[in-house]
């Protein structure tokens, strides 16, 4: 799931010196969470239920705050003070957030109402490649041809703020060059999208069709500029 750092203890959340996690990754599990189990999230928005004739409240105030949050938790540690992971939904954006540090219950509701609200408000996403749009092109040693197009495995969507001065640009890294035959949808590098000097996501390019090996004479030909290349 990618959580390299999280190590859990108990399966109750509660304080142990063995428990360890990241703001960064308490979003990607809350992500992960969202997509893997979407009949079970709903759960993290239910304002209460009762059960063996007790009535049990939400305990994430911001869920009464009605909004637009949906999850998931709230929680405090002597020591590490109040803490939240929360999600937001407005029209088709979906935000996470997680917090920890924070000195009362009043700061808390208060700081991610504002984080929330600026997260949403702040930025626009913007479409950067098309589904099946062509991004680029690889070179193909000893392929029926010397060149394929490469293209992302789906859309390819970046969050910038909406007053946004800096230049947005685009970068292909793989291994050069491909070795014949190529697959059609083989992945063989990444897209890596800048915002200035700020790098904004790596996204996996594929090819957009296949290669066959060449002849032998185009093969030779790619040989010797090959060779011209390192000698160079």
């Amino acid at each position: 799931m990618g959580l390299p750092v999280a190590t859990f203890k108990n399966a109750t959340g509660l304080p142990h010196p063995g428990n360890t996690i990241t703001m960064r990754e308490l979003v990607a599990l809350a992500r992960h969470l969202y997509e893997a189990h979407p009949n079970y999230y709903p759960l993290y928005s239910q304002p209460e239920f009762e059960w063996n004739k007790i009535l049990q409240r939400n305990k994430n105030p911001l869920i009464a705050a009605k909004i637009g949050v949906d999850g998931l938790a709230t929680g405090f540690a002597e020591g590490f003070g109040f803490s939240v992971a929360a999600s937001m939904q407005r029209g088709e954006r979906r935000v996470y957030l997680a917090m920890s540090g924070l000195e009362s219950e009043k700061e808390r509701i208060e700081e991610s109402r504002r984080v929330l609200d600026w997260a949403m408000t702040a930025f626009e996403k913007r479409r950067i490649f098309s589904d099946g749009e062509t991004i680029g092109e690889a070179s193909v040693y000893g392929g029926a041809d010397s060149r394929v197009a490469l293209v992302a495995g789906g859309p390819v969507d970046v969050l910038l703020p909406v007053k946004n001065s800096e230049r947005l640009t685009a970068r292909i890294v793989y291994k050069w060059p491909l070795n014949a035959p190529v697959a059609a949808g083989q992945q063989v590098g990444v897209v890596k999208l800048w915002n200035g000097d700020k790098l904004l996501r790596e996204v996996p390019v594929e090819t957009a069709r296949a290669v066959d090996p060449g002849t032998l004479t185009s093969r030779a030909l790619d040989a010797l500029q090959e060779l011209l290349f390192f000698w160079l």
